[in-house]
């Protein structure tokens, strides 16, 4: 008898929301060629993931943190890809 695999556990999130906005999600997840489950999943993982790392706090001593602000006040030490950055146009431009 061959092993049947196992299935990951799956929870539901329901949502009420406006009809303008499930327009605008219906319209974006099919112009990316995606459902709107995993439209709306990835959409709402990359905020979650976005929202815990701008309040990621990081500790450290004095004198590291000196340090830290020392290198950030230093110039760029000139290299070929610095060069070449600053004789390229702008994507903008």
């Amino acid at each position: 008898m061959p092993d049947a695999k196992p299935t990951a556990r799956r929870d539901t999130l329901n949502l009420r929301i406006k009809a303008e906005d499930r327009a605008l999600i219906d319209r974006a997840a099919q112009l990316t060629g995606k459902t709107k489950t995993v439209f709306v999943l990835e959409a709402a993982r990359r905020a979650a993931e976005d929202a815990l790392l701008d309040r990621r706090l990081l500790v450290v001593g004095p004198e590291a943190f000196e340090e830290f602000r020392a290198r950030l006040d230093e110039p760029p030490h000139p290299n070929e890809r610095l060069r070449r950055s600053l004789q390229s146009r702008a994507v903008w431009d």
